[in-house]
């Protein structure tokens, strides 16, 4: 499995991953090509050799046809709101894959946004969601790791810088509002030099497409690309992606960081917990599951789990402590593998059923037939249950075989 790691030692921002990705062997022509899926204009990218502190790297430019460079900081003049970034990118060419992460990036960036001034991303332009870089950045970076062919990416701890930032709203922290709420539940630090080094667009794409935060995994590296920014900090201002295969710890297996958020109850009506279960799962819950425990003077009660992405973690803790009796709770940011799973549609001899595959090493693991699918083609035929889910297990089976 081909996976990268983008080493953060000096932040990031959107033309630096841009840079990276180029520095390592994408070409300037093939990300051209990709952008172009884009229909869009008035624009050109190119890439310039540059050293910074001694070391060689790689920077994106981006040339807007008004005669001014879109610095890949805060001070955009291209304004758009999170629905027109959904329709450019929706209307495309691009490949669906690369489409949904970028949209994945864009919405993100516009709930750091929106939550950043308190108001609702309908409602909101973006600064940075807007610029015409900021669109390059994100579509080119997503289109350009599928470029390379990288299956999976690692980050290592953000390195967000100090001081503070001019944006369009004055002077502000560092990190920035925007990027703070992006690297909720991730590791991030700063060693003490001056300015921004992590970006709000740097922060969405990385965190959504890193499929976990920490040290290199082990890897047979083939290339290795340095990504230059723009600004000139006491440090080499570059960003390092190593590309390679897996080492054999991590083949076949899905590797990301969650959020484990608990709390125990004993004085809450337990009817309740139907509506919070089902509340919570909508709201986007990996998983919400209940436990029985002893608690003090030997009161019975109910252990609350919930899992979720670790960018959610405020979301839940505010809905646990407004909707339950609980009033206070427990978080932490645990590491999980998992099989690599896929949703296919099978035909049985009673219709087409949906199928969850669980597969390691592209050796299938497990089948889980869809409940409901299941459960209608049951009370429509009239036949067993157990029956139909038996069909579609074997009709998974001899597709993949």
């Amino acid at each position: 499995m081909r996976i990268a790691y983008f080493d953060c030692f000096s932040g990031a921002s959107g033309d630096m991953i841009l840079g990276a990705l180029m520095d390592a062997g994408l070409s300037v022509e093939r990300l051209r090509e990709e952008l172009a899926k884009l229909h869009l204009s008035h624009y050109e990218v190119n890439v310039e050799k540059v050293i910074k502190k001694g070391i060689g790297g790689s920077q994106a430019v981006i040339t807007l046809d008004d005669h001014h460079d879109d610095h890949h900081g805060h001070h955009h003049h291209h304004h758009r709101n999170l629905h027109d970034i959904e329709e450019i990118i929706g209307t495309s060419s691009l490949d669906d894959a690369v489409k949904q992460k970028s949209l994945k990036i864009f919405r993100r960036l516009a709930e750091a946004e929106a939550k950043v001034h308190q108001t609702t991303i309908d409602l909101i332009h973006f600064h940075e969601v807007g610029a015409m870089d900021a669109i390059i950045d994100v579509v080119g970076g997503v289109s350009g790791l599928a470029a390379l062919d990288i299956e999976r990416v690692y980050c290592s701890p953000l390195h967000v810088g100090t001081g503070t930032v001019k944006c369009a709203h004055g002077i502000l922290p560092v990190p920035a509002p925007a990027t703070a709420e992006l690297i909720k539940g991730k590791p991030f630090y700063s060693t003490g030099v001056a300015g921004e080094l992590l970006t709000p667009t740097g922060a969405a794409i990385l965190t959504t497409i890193s499929s976990g935060f920490g040290p290199m995994p082990a890897m047979t590296m083939e290339q290795i690309g340095y990504g230059a920014g723009t600004s000139e900090p006491d440090i080499p201002n570059l960003l390092r992606i190593m590309i390679g295969e897996a080492g054999d710890e991590l083949r076949g297996f899905e590797k990301e960081q969650i959020a484990v958020l608990e709390t125990n109850i004993d004085d809450m009506n337990p009817q309740m917990y139907d509506y919070l279960i089902g509340k919570m799962l909508e709201m986007g819950a990996l998983d919400v599951f209940l436990s029985a425990v002893q608690m003090k003077k030997n009161r019975p009660g109910t252990l609350v789990t919930v899992t979720c992405q670790p960018h959610l973690i405020e979301r839940f803790a505010d809905f646990l402590l407004r909707e339950t009796t609980t009033i206070g709770l427990r978080w932490r940011v645990e590491n999980r593998l998992k099989a690599r799973r896929t949703i296919r549609e099978v035909q049985t001899q009673y219709g087409p059923i949906k199928c969850k595959v669980a597969e390691i090493n592209n050796g299938i693991t497990n089948i889980s037939p869809e409940y409901e699918d299941c459960k209608r083609v049951t009370l429509e035929k009239k036949i067993s249950l157990k029956e139909v889910m038996d069909a579609a297990k074997a009709a998974a089976l001899a597709v993949s075989a």
